[in-house]
C-alpha cells in the first residue's frame, strides 16, 4: 500500500510539472513586447526575432523533456528498490500445497505451424526410400550368401560395357583413429607421422598416384612438426589433386552420442584450420568407421558446402536390400524438407568392411590376393590361406582378369559404370615398403587394362572427389545435383550390426561418465566463447586489450581442440582402451579447467561497472567457480559459500540465445540466508537439507534455491547475506519412508522432517500443470496427470536388469548382447524414499543398492513446470556379467512414430546434473555459476 501511494504521487508531480512548463512557455510569448498584433503579417525585420522565439522554445520543451525523464527514472527507481513482496512469493494453500503466482510476463511463447519446417510435410516430392519403412518391410533373415556370405551371387554379360567402358578409380587410404588401442600421442608417435612423412615422398614420385586423408587432428600435430618445404610439397600435392582431405573435420566422429553442437565445432575447427594451412575446401564427405549413421550429418556436410558423402558402416541386411535394388547410391534428403535444399549424394559401401579383402569386389578370399601388403614374408597374411602374388610379366594378364571379374561383379551393383574401390585399412602405409608394393603392383594392372581396349574398363588411382566427378560427368548433372534416375532416401541408419544378431548399440551407454564430462565441457567451451568474445571486444573498444588477458584464446582453442577429439568414434562412445580412457579423461578435465578460469576472467571484466579497475592476477582470482573436480574420473564437489557478517555475491551466466526463467541452486553454511536481486530486491528462496546419503544430511551445509530470470546471453548478480527473512526464505519439509530398515536419520529444526517407518501407498506430487503419482513402494514413477485433462496418462518406470551370453560372443563396449528378456531388479533391501516438498520444487529420491533414482518437479511458471527432472546415479562396479535398464512403460499411442528425447539444460548454476551412469545425458548447456570469495568484492 505505501508502494502504490509512493507511485501515485510522483505520477501526480509528473502531470503537474508538465502542466506548470508548458504554461510558463505560453505565458512568455504571449507577454513578450516586441511581438506584434497585425493580424499575422510580420514585417521582414520580425522574422529573424519570430525564429529566435521559436528556438526558445524548442530548448523550454526539451529541458522539460529532460525534467519529466528524470522523475519518470526516479519513480522507477523507488519502484525497483521499494520494500516490497516480489512477484515470485510463494503461498500456501488451504490443502496445504504451496503455490506460486504467475508472473506478470509469459516465460514462453507458441509458435504458430506456419514458422516451422516440421509442419509443412507433403508439399515436395517424396524420397522413395523412407528408413522407417524400409526396416519395416525387410525380413532380417540372414541368409547365407555364399562367397559374399551377407549378400548374393551376382553374375554378369561380359558385352554389358560395350557400349561405354568401366572406369575405376582405386582409392589409397588410411583409417587413423586419434585413440583406441592406443592413445593419440602413441598413435602418432610410432605410426601417424610415419605414414604421412611417407605420403609426401612416395607421392611425389609419379604423379598418376593419389592419397585420401580425413583425420585433420593427426595432421594438424604432423604439420606443426614438419619443416618449410614438406609443407610446400604438401601444398603442392592438395592443389594438384593428389592428395585429398576429405570431410575436413577434426575427426570422424561418432554419430549416435555427439550432440550437434559438437558436431558442428570440430567440423569447423578442421575446415577453419585447412584454409588457413592448406588453403583447401573439402568436397566430399568420407566416413568408413562410425557405427550407424545419423541423418544430422549430412545436413551438417550438405551446410558446410560439400557436395557428396559416403558411409560403410550399415546393418548388413539393408546393405543387402539396397544393393540387390540398386539404391546404394541416393540422394539424402531430411524428412522435413520440402523443396530438396538438404539433399547430397551418398554413397554407401556394399561390402562387410572397408579393409582391402571387402572393397574390391563381393569375394575376401579374391581380393585379399589384391592386397599386396600380405604379400608373403610380411608380418600379416590372408585368412583365406590364399596369399597376394607379386604382378609380372608373366602373370600380369592372370591376375587382371581374377581382379576385373570382382570389379564387374562390384558393379553390378551401381546405376552407373563408375567404380569406386578403395584400397587401405586402418594405419596402413606406415612403411616405405607398403607404399612401393601396392603402387608399382597396381600401376601395373592399370597399365595392363588401359592398353587394351578389348577389356572396356579404364583403371586409375584416384581421391574421392576423382570418383564423384568423374560419376556426375557420366551421369551429366553438376556435383551435388541428383542424377537421372537415383532415388531420394530419408532417415537415418540406426541400429548397425555387422553380422548375425550382433547390433551395436551397446556403445550408446558404454562409460556413461565420460560421455556426461563430455557434455560439461560443450557447455563450458560455449560459454566460456560468448563470454571471452563480450569481454574482449569490449576491452580493445575501451583501450583496456593491455589489461586483460586475450591469451585466454589460446586455452578456447585447445578446448575446442580437446571436444572435438572426444568426438571421435572410439572416444564419446566408450569403445577405446582403458589407458586410452583415462588419456581422454585427463584431456578433458584439464580442458575444463582452463575454461572456468576464462569465463572467470571474463565475468570479472564485465561485471564491473568501472572497468578502469580491472586487475588481471591469475595467483587471485575475483572470483571462484561453483564446483571443482578432483580427478578426471571423480563427480563434482559443490563448492560451499561461507556466509558471515558480509554480503557474498553470485555472478550467473545465461549463454542461451534467448531469455530463460530457472532456478538456480546453491550450497551454503547457514540456513539461515537471504538473497537479494541485483537491484537490491529481496528474493523468495526455498532451503533444503543437503544429503549425503538417504538419511544422513551433511552437517552445516544447505541448498538455497531461487528461481531467477537471466538475459539472453547476459549476467545476473545475486546478494546473499546471513539472516532470516520469515516471509521470503521458506524451509522445504520431508518425508523419509524407511520400509522397515533400521537406519538413524539426521534431523535438523529448521526442517519438518516426518519418518514413515513402514508404507506402501501410491503418493503424488504436483504443480500448476501436472499431478504426478508415485509408488509408495518403490519410489519410481507411475503416472502423470495434466490438470487441464481429465485422462491420467501411465508412465510406469521399472529397473530392470539383462544377464549376459555365455557363449565367446558378449555383450560388451561395442555389442548388446542379452542372455535372453530382461528381468526385474530385485534389490537385497527395499528402497529408503525421501521427499522433498516446498514452495519452488520437490522431489522424490529412491536410494536402491546400486542405482539412486530422482525425480524432480519444479513449481515454476513455464518450461521447467511442463516437464520432470530424472536424473540417476548407478554404480555397478559388483554387479558382474549384468546390465541395468530403466524401462518406461507408457499407454501413449506414438502411432508408429520413433519417441523423442528432449535435451533441455539442467538449472542454473548447476554445471552438472547428476553424474548419469548407465542413462544418456542431455546436454548441458546451463548458465554457469561463480561466486564472489571475499566481503565486497564487488
Amino acid at each position: 500500500m505505501k508502494l502504490k501511494k509512493q507511485v501515485t504521487v510522483c505520477g501526480a508531480a509528473i502531470f503537474c510539472v508538465a502542466v506548470f512548463s508548458l504554461y510558463l512557455m505560453l505565458d512568455r510569448v504571449q507577454h513578450d513586447p516586441t511581438r506584434h498584433q497585425n493580424g499575422g503579417n510580420f514585417p521582414r525585420s520580425q522574422i529573424s526575432v519570430l525564429q529566435n522565439r521559436i528556438e526558445q522554445l524548442e530548448q523550454l520543451l526539451e529541458e522539460n523533456h529532460e525534467i519529466i525523464s528524470h522523475i519518470k527514472d526516479s519513480v522507477l527507481e523507488l519502484t525497483a528498490n521499494a520494500e516490497g513482496p516480489p512477484a515470485m512469493l510463494p503461498y500456501y494453500t488451504v490443502n496445504g500445497s504451496w503455490v506460486v503466482p504467475p508472473e506478470p510476463r509469459p516465460s514462453f511463447f507458441s509458435i504458430s505451424p506456419q514458422d516451422c519446417q516440421f509442419a509443412l510435410g507433403g508439399r515436395g516430392q517424396k524420397p522413395e526410400l523412407q528408413m522407417l519403412t524400409v526396416s519395416e518391410e525387410l525380413p532380417f533373415d540372414n541368409v547365407d550368401g555364399g562367397v559374399w556370405r551377407q549378400g548374393f551371387d551376382i553374375s554378369y554379360d561380359p558385352h554389358d560395357w560395350d557400349a561405354e567402358d568401366l572406369q575405376v578409380f582405386v582409392v589409397p587410404h588410411s583409417h587413423n583413429d586419434p585413440g583406441w588401442i592406443k592413445t593419440f600421442d602413441k598413435y602418432y608417435t610410432e605410426q601417424t607421422q610415419h605414414i604421412l612423412n611417407s605420403m609426401v615422398s612416395k607421392l611425389q614420385e609419379d604423379p598418376r598416384r593419389r592419397f585420401l586423408w580425413a583425420e585433420v587432428s593427426f595432421f594438424a600435430k604432423w604439420w606443426d612438426n614438419i619443416n618449410v618445404q614438406k609443407r610446400a610439397a604438401v601444398r603442392r600435392l592438395v592443389g594438384n589433386g593428389q592428395l585429398e582431405i576429405a570431410t575436413g573435420g577434426w575427426v570422424m566422429p561418432d554419430e549416435a552420442n555427439s550432440h550437434y553442437f559438437a558436431l558442428i565445432d570440430q567440423l569447423i575447427e578442421g575446415h577453419q584450420w585447412l584454409e588457413r594451412n592448406l588453403g583447401a575446401t573439402p568436397r566430399s564427405g568420407w566416413a568408413v568407421d562410425p557405427f550407424g549413421y545419423s541423418s544430422t550429418m549430412p545436413y551438417l556436410l550438405r551446410r558446410a558446402n560439400l557436395t557428396s558423402m559416403l558411409i560403410q558402416r550399415v546393418h548388413y541386411a539393408i546393405k543387402k536390400h539396397f544393393a540387390a535394388t540398386h539404391s546404394l547410391e541416393f540422394m539424402w534428403r531430411q524428412t522435413w524438407d520440402s523443396d530438396s535444399s538438404t539433399d547430397i549424394f551418398c554413397h554407401m559401401m556394399p561390402f562387410y568392411s572397408y579393409d582391402v579383402p571387402h572393397t574390391c569386389g563381393p569375394d575376401p578370399k579374391i581380393c585379399c590376393q589384391f592386397d599386396f601388403k600380405r604379400l608373403p614374408g610380411g608380418r600379416i597374411n590372408c585368412p583365406w590361406k590364399v596369399p597376394p602374388r607379386a604382378i609380372t610379366e608373366a602373370n600380369v594378364a592372370e591376375r587382371a582378369a581374377l581382379l576385373l571379374d570382382q570389379y564387374r561383379k562390384k558393379s553390378q551393383l551401381f546405376r552407373s559404370n563408375v567404380l569406386l574401390v578403395p584400397l587401405g585399412d586402418d594405419f596402413r602405409y606406415d612403411k616405405p615398403q607398403e607404399w612401393d608394393a601396392q603402387f608399382f603392383n597396381y600401376q601395373r594392372l592399370f597399365d595392363f587394362f588401359n592398353s587394351r581396349p578389348n577389356l572396356h574398363v579404364q583403371a586409375q588411382f584416384g581421391t574421392l572427389s576423382d570418383y564423384f566427378d568423374a560419376l556426375y560427368k557420366r551421369t551429366g548433372v553438376e556435383p551435388g545435383a541428383r542424377p537421372p534416375g537415383f532415388p531420394v532416401l530419408s532417415g537415418d541408419f540406426f541400429s548397425y550390426a555387422d553380422r548375425e544378431d550382433h547390433y551395436w548399440t551397446g556403445y550408446y551407454t558404454s562409460r556413461p561418465f565420460y560421455k556426461s564430462l563430455d557434455r560439461v565441457l560443450e557447455a563450458h567451451l560455449r560459454g566460456a566463447e560468448v563470454l571471452y568474445s563480450l569481454a574482449a571486444a569490449h576491452a580493445r573498444r575501451s583501450g583496456l586489450a593491455g589489461r586483460y588477458p586475450l591469451s585466454d584464446f589460446t586455452l578456447l582453442t585447445e578446448a575446442r581442440r580437446t571436444l572435438g577429439l572426444f568426438q571421435h568414434h572410439d572416444a564419446i562412445t566408450g569403445t577405446a582402451k582403458e589407458a586410452v580412457v583415462v588419456d581422454y579423461g585427463v584431456r578433458l578435465l584439464r580442458s575444463l579447467v582452463n575454461l572456468k578460469q576464462v569465463i572467470i576472467h571474463a565475468a570479472h571484466y564485465l561485471v564491473l561497472g568501472d572497468k578502469e579497475t580491472y586487475h588481471f592476477d591469475p595467483e587471485a582470482p575475483f572470483l571462484q567457480v561453483d564446483d571443482t573436480r578432483l580427478s578426471h574420473d571423480a563427480l563434482p564437489e559443490r563448492t560451499v559459500i561461507q556466509l558471515d557478517s558480509s554480503p557474498r555475491f553470485v555472478v550467473l551466466f545465461n549463454p542461451l540465445e534467448q531469455e530463460r526463467f530457472s532456478m538456480v541452486s546453491l550450497l551454503v553454511n547457514s540456513p539461515r540466508v537471504r538473497v537479494l536481486s541485483e537491484e537490491g530486491q529481496p528474493l523468495a528462496v526455498q532451503i533444503s537439507a543437503h544429503w549425503s546419503s538417504a538419511t544422513e544430511a551433511v552437517p552445516d551445509v544447505y541448498q538455497v534455491s531461487v528461481p531467477v530470470r537471466l538475459p539472453a546471453l547476459g549476467l545476473g548478480v545475486l546478494q546473499l547475506q546471513l539472516g532470516l527473512d520469515g516471509h521470503r526464505t521458506l524451509p522445504s519439509s520431508v518425508r523419509i519412508y524407511l520400509h522397515g530398515r533400521q537406519l538413524s536419520v539426521s534431523r535438523h529444526e529448521a526442517f519438518p522432517l516426518r519418518v514413515i517407518d513402514s508404507g506402501t501407498s501410491d503418493f503424488a506430487l504436483s504443480n500448476r500443470y501436472m499431478q504426478v503419482w508415485f509408488s509408495g513402494l518403490t519410489g519410481l514413477l507411475k503416472s502423470i496427470r495434466r490438470v487441464d485433462e481429465e485422462h491420467e496418462q501411465q508412465v510406469d518406470m521399472q529397473v530392470l536388469v539383462y544377464g549376459t551370453r555365455t557363449s565367446k560372443d558378449k555383450s560388451g563396449a561395442y555389442l548388446f548382447l542379452p542372455d535372453g528378456e530382461a528381468k526385474p531388479y530385485v534389490p537385497k533391501e527395499p528402497p529408503v524414499l525421501r521427499v522433498t516438498e516446498g514452495p519452488f520444487f520437490s522431489e522424490v529420491v529412491a536410494y536402491y543398492e546400486h542405482i539412486h533414482q530422482a525425480v524432480r518437479l519444479y513449481n515454476l511458471p513455464g518450461v521447467e513446470g511442463l516437464s520432470l527432472d530424472i536424473s540417476s546415479l548407478v554404480d555397478i562396479r559388483d554387479y558382474v556379467n549384468k546390465e541395468l535398464a530403466l524401462h518406461i512403460h507408457t499407454d501413449i499411442d506414438s502411432q508408429g512414430a520413433a519417441p523423442t528425447v528432449s535435451e533441455e539444460a539442467p538449472p542454473p548454476g548447476q554445471l552438472l546434473p547428476h553424474a548419469s551412469h548407465g542413462l544418456y545425458p542431455g546436454r548441458t548447456e546451463a548458465p554457469h555459476a561463480a561466486h564472489c570469495p571475499g566481503p565486497g568484492c564487488l
